[in-house]
């Protein structure tokens, strides 16, 4: 896949930015040995709408075999937990209770409660998910402008109308308070890149001249509250999105792992701005298990594994045999970072185009 509006070029980034160079490697051991918690996105990662991610069930069980825990964050605001878990099991067949989910509709209602008094009406554009989590906070959801409410809140649904984003309009033209679960543009699905919450909250945003408080990825919130709920100590983030997932991982000071089913491709990768380098790269979650050879640098080359890559003239060369596909993605992607951070601009005809094997 093609990483869905991620950017054809990038230059370094600041100090502000964090370490230019990631991807370090696991150590000589398994990436599941690095985590207690492994807080992992759905969309991309387990499925893609109503298709399984291949090696999904079989990576999240030899996880869990290993002791790690996995508690689901997505951005999708539209199911509540109890529906999101029937879903997993339906299209991947992972297992998973309700207590093992979190969303952006669970995290903006804990921030939304955290600043309003309890009881609070607010405006709901969205499906049940959202509904039922602002309920939870002890809030009080209501879907009419007039009915008064003090904040609207938006997210993604599949029912999601004119008439609902017509009253969250009118709302917040009264002075309503504007939260959103958050702001992904697109959303994967199997026939590909469908419009997403942010697209959605674009149109609010075009009506009243106000733009959302979001508790959703790439913010860091969704995370915080994550970790502090399942009390995990060494929690490890996976997500298919650089700008979402990853930044959102990086925001919140936790190592990430970029899993390349989803949004963001090998290229993506090697174009990523320093806020949003992942820690670790697999091609899908059965590589949890594996280890990852940490990288060295040798003169102008870059060695991962069997794989290298260097700059040359004008552009990444990478030279790897079958069995190292993914070591060369992570080769690719110092080399590139490494051009980058110095001040070279990296386009996306310069990056060599690293193809995965079974």
């Amino acid at each position: 896949m093609t990483g869905g509006g991620t950017a054809q070029s990038v230059r370094a980034g600041t100090a502000a930015d964090g370490p230019g160079h990631w991807l370090p490697g696991s150590g000589g051991q398994p990436l599941t040995s690095l985590a207690d918690v492994a807080l992992c996105d759905l969309d991309g990662v387990a499925y893609l709408g109503t298709k399984a991610v291949a090696g999904a069930a079989e990576g999240v069980a030899a996880a869990r075999a290993a002791g790690v825990r996995f508690l689901f964050i997505t951005n999708n605001a539209s199911r509540p937990p109890a529906v999101a878990a029937q879903h997993l099991k339906a299209v991947s067949g992972i297992d998973a209770a309700p207590a093992d989910f979190f969303t952006s509709a669970q995290a903006i209602a804990g921030l939304i409660a955290s600043e309003l008094p309890a009881r609070s009406r607010v405006l709901v554009i969205g499906g049940d998910g959202l509904m039922e989590a602002i309920a939870e906070a002890g809030l009080s959801p209501v879907k009419q402008a007039d009915e008064s409410p003090v904040a609207v809140v938006q997210g993604w649904g599949p029912d999601v109308d004119w008439a609902e984003l017509a009253e969250g309009a009118y709302a917040i033209n009264q002075g309503a308070l504007y939260y959103a679960s958050n702001l992904d543009a697109t959303l994967p699905t199997e026939r590909g890149f469908a419009p997403g919450n942010g697209a959605l909250v674009a149109a609010l945003v075009a009506a009243t001249g106000k733009r959302p408080v979001t508790a959703g990825k790439p913010e860091p919130t969704i995370y915080e509250q994550a970790v502090a709920r399942c009390g995990a100590t060494r929690p490890l983030v996976i997500g298919d999105r650089l700008d979402t997932d990853l930044a959102g991982a990086r925001a919140a000071g936790l190592p990430g792992v970029l899993a390349l089913t989803g949004v963001s491709d090998a290229v993506d990768l090697a174009l990523a701005p320093p806020a949003q380098r992942p820690t670790h790269v697999i091609g899908r979650l059965t590589d949890l298990t594996g280890v990852q050879p940490a990288p060295r640098r040798e003169g102008a080359v870059w060695l991962v594994g069997g794989a290298q890559a260097r700059w040359s003239g004008d552009r990444i060369e990478a030279a790897y045999g079958a069995p190292d596909w993914l070591d060369a993605v992570r080769a690719v992607a110092l080399a590139a970072w490494e051009a980058a951070d110095a001040g070279r601009e990296v386009r996306r005809e310069q990056i060599p185009v690293v193809v995965p094997q079974a």
